[in-house]
């Protein structure tokens, strides 16, 4: 049986970032829209599945959908007390960096994006629950487990002593502390995907560490901790499905399959 709290119910803000890279999109064009989270999965917006989940969860009391173009949003979100959407910055890290800095920000702050077409409720609660005490929590997926399940996806692993982890686009943030390491993801936003660059930011040591297996993930992420002045952890998901994200058409096919094996 786990030994981890309940979750506090109501007690988390969400943000769903819904913005879009600058410039023409041809993903979300060859789909026929202006922007990727307006991109149709099974006749429905992209980014009203993760903000339908959101809204189901007992953990969430407010849903914050950020984007540079809020009127394109404003007729296709459902009308919810609990639901705002608002102007963003020009990327991830500055509208972080934002809203970290604001007095008002209720916290803890629960980040997603919208490109996360299978978060459901079970995996936000999971989440929630196993975040807690931590300054900032990054939600993470195992190869194995998701190469059980799914041999023919492709992702973006980063490998440590131990096993290789992907992220699942969740992350929480537990005060204004964690803007350290927003300041740090901004240096590397453009090489988010990929791995051994964002580590690099980190130092050698860190780098060593990972490439040569030298360290868990675990370590890893202490040390990045003791960096930045922070408690991290990484949140190991039950449902590998979690690390399955919207990028380009062949994601796009397979998450339509799974919502029709789902339904």
């Amino acid at each position: 049986m786990s030994s981890d709290p309940p979750p506090e119910p109501y007690r988390w803000t969400a943000l769903l970032l819904a913005g879009s890279r600058p410039g023409d999109d041809p993903f979300a064009e060859a789909n026929g829209v202006a922007l990727k989270p307006l991109i149709p999965i099974a006749d429905e917006p992209m980014v009203v599945r993760p903000l339908r989940a959101l809204l189901a969860s007992p953990n969430i009391r407010q849903v914050r959908v950020l984007t540079q173009a809020p009127e394109a949003f404003r007729d296709v979100l459902p009308t919810n007390p609990r639901l705002a959407i608002e102007q963003s910055g020009a990327t991830i890290a500055a509208t972080i960096e934002a809203i970290l800095a604001d007095k008002a920000t209720r916290y803890p702050l629960l980040i997603t994006t919208a490109d996360h077409a299978l978060l459901d409720p079970a995996m936000i609660e999971e989440f929630c629950a196993k975040a807690a005490g931590a300054d900032l929590a990054i939600g993470i997926v195992e190869r194995r487990t998701l190469m059980a399940r799914l041999p023919q996806t492709k992702r973006t692993w980063i490998g440590f002593r131990g096993g290789a982890y992907s992220g699942a686009n969740l992350f929480a943030f537990a005060s204004p502390r964690a803007a350290s390491a927003v300041a740090l993801w901004r240096s590397v936003e453009q090489d988010r995907k990929t791995g051994w660059r964002m580590l690099a930011a980190f130092g050698p040591t860190l780098l060593l560490g990972a490439g040569l297996r030298l360290r868990t993930l675990e370590q890893s992420l202490s040390a990045i901790g003791r960096k930045l002045g922070l408690t991290l952890m990484a949140v190991e998901m039950t449902d590998p499905l979690a690390a399955v994200d919207v990028d380009k058409p062949a994601d796009l096919a397979l998450v339509e399959t799974l919502l029709r094996d789902r339904a």
